[in-house]
């Protein structure tokens, strides 16, 4: 019987912990500096044992070179969700947490979860998600900033708004150069203009859509709502019925879809003729956003799946 390698990979600054498992065995277990010579070796190892699946741990962008030069390699890469591998490390006794077990926990996850592969970012679709991430960022400090503002008076107030005006340029420079590398794609700017055909997705979220959400128009009506985190989950014991609840999914993409999904229950008439009827049943208002929000996505995704435009969708 052929045997099955999986590897786990805990990734740090400087170092590279890695765990080879076969089952639930832990085969052999070393660590490497953290630099793209060791990475080139490690991958060229790797080939030799042709490894089932590959899991990093998301390590707050530090793990995205590695994962870049796996990837590219032809080898099965996974960067799956560091709650995911410290649930799984409880629910197995282990409650300590290093670098070494992490790594042993990766590859027993592997083995026995086999996460789902997911689209890896090519260098163009990450360097149009850190514009993106970037891009929140400003907006983030331009409300602070505004806020402090009311506040403010004298030489500070002076400097808030010198910030202000800083910031708001540092902006505007942000937007443009989004627009520069979609330009510059063809296929981005192909979904990007049939994504803002739909009224109150603009050209902002349609770029986040596609530099943190790869997988649209690949995935079906559920899938694509579950991976968002806009699909309800049935919170059931014995004979209680609890209220279901979203759970999981993309941060950043739901809270893109969020502000698209406020301006669509006013300009769109499918979103908005929903949201009404949602509340005339009942539904709190908070209730019903969510609900539109996965519509929203099921309906975005459709579009990029069939390349069809809004009006031909809506018929």
């Amino acid at each position: 019987m052929e045997q099955s390698f999986f590897i786990g990979i805990d990734v740090s600054q400087k170092q590279l912990d890695v765990a080879l498992s076969q089952g639930d065995e832990i085969l052999e277990f070393y660590f490497v500096p953290h630099t793209e010579d060791k990475i080139a070796q490690l991958i060229e190892k790797f080939k030799q044992t042709s490894p089932k699946l590959i899991v990093v741990e998301r390590s707050g962008g530090l793990e995205r070179s590695l994962v870049a030069h796996l990837a590219e390699a032809g080898l099965p890469v996974v960067a799956n969700n560091p709650r995911q591998i410290r649930d799984f490390a409880k629910a197995t006794g282990i409650l300590a947490k290093t670098d070494k077990i992490d790594a042993r926990c990766l590859a027993r996850f592997a083995a026995v979860i086999r996460p789902p592969q997911r689209p890896i970012k090519d260098a163009d679709r990450q360097q149009l998600a850190d514009q993106v991430a970037r891009r929140r960022q400003l907006v983030r400090m331009l409300a602070q900033e505004k806020n402090r503002l009311l506040r403010a008076a004298g030489a500070v107030r002076a400097d808030v708004e010198h910030h202000i005006h800083y910031l708001q340029e540092r902006l505007d420079k942000s937007n443009k150069d989004i627009d520069q590398i979609i330009e510059n794609s063809p296929i981005y700017q192909e979904t990007i203009e049939l994504l803002t055909t739909f009224p109150g997705v603009g050209r902002i979220t349609s770029a986040a859509l596609v530099a943190d959400c790869p997988e649209l128009g690949s995935l079906n009506r559920r899938q694509i709502a579950a991976l968002v985190g806009t699909a309800p989950f049935n919170r059931d014991s014995g004979t209680r019925s609890g209220a279901r609840c979203v759970w999981g999914g993309r941060k950043n993409v739901r809270q893109q879809l969020y502000m698209a999904t406020i301006s669509a229950i006013k300009w769109n008439y499918k979103i908005k003729s929903f949201y009404t009827r949602l509340i005339a049943a009942g539904k709190k208002p908070k209730v019903a956003i969510t609900a539109c929000m996965r519509k929203l996505i099921i309906i975005l995704n459709a579009m990029v799946k069939h390349k069809k435009v809004w009006q031909t969708s809506a018929g």
